[in-house]
């Protein structure tokens, strides 16, 4: 039986929790779970899926398109470019997608109760530069409490990242051996690859690789 089952987007944060999970919990006790929720960029879910298979850990994948039905947001609207800055009314930027993270993790607990998992594990990050509400250390707090309190079930959510720099991530990432994994991660809001370089997502990692001094291992992929 698993201990640990991680939400695993197929991106540079993810893995290097699946591989943080892998030191915690041990080889043969961590699971994946990667969300289909209408990604305009359907190469996470290519990611993701060698991810998982390189670090050698079962992976399940759940469809949950009802956020790219709710749209309003670059992530899931073709018709929304990625821009720079945040929205004068809500203060986030166009890739927040409202209650993402809320519902990444409520379905990850209701897919943890039955095969008696009792640790999640999540790369969200309160030091992101979004800003991201979901991200917070509160949040994820309080739905620790919820999910505990809703489901009468021991549960606890590990956030490994929470408050570490894109520098740190990456140094962590070289420490856990999850640098070869990080060549088959997606992080480009424009969905190419090799990634454009110039979208707020790439400059934050580049800027993660360059600070740490470690050379991002996806950038040497043909």
């Amino acid at each position: 039986m698993s201990q640990a089952l991680v939400v695993l987007s197929g991106g540079q944060d993810s893995t290097t929790c699946l591989y943080w999970a892998l030191r915690q919990f041990g080889n043969g006790q961590v699971e994946a779970v990667t969300f289909d929720y209408g990604q305009r960029h359907r190469l996470e879910l290519d990611c993701a899926a060698r991810v998982a298979a390189q670090a050698g850990v079962p992976q399940t994948v759940l469809p949950i398109n009802t956020l790219a039905a709710l749209g309003g947001n670059a992530l899931t609207e073709t018709g929304i470019p990625v821009q720079d800055g945040v929205d004068v009314q809500t203060g986030l930027p166009n890739t927040f997608v409202p209650g993402r993270n809320l519902i990444f993790l409520t379905f990850a607990a209701a897919l943890a109760y039955p095969r008696g998992i009792h640790h999640l594990v999540t790369g969200v990050a309160q030091t992101d530069y979004s800003g991201y509400p979901d991200c917070r250390q509160a949040t994820i707090q309080a739905l620790e409490q919820a999910i505990q309190l809703g489901m009468a079930y021991d549960l606890t959510i590990h956030a490994p990242l929470m408050f570490k720099s894109k520098a740190d991530t990456v140094r962590m990432a070289d420490e856990l051996g999850a640098l070869p994994a990080l060549a088959d991660t997606h992080t480009c809001y424009n969905g190419v690859r090799p990634p454009c370089g110039e979208c707020p997502a790439c400059r934050l990692r580049a800027r993660g690789f360059a600070e740490a001094g470690i050379a991002d291992p996806l950038l040497a992929v043909p």
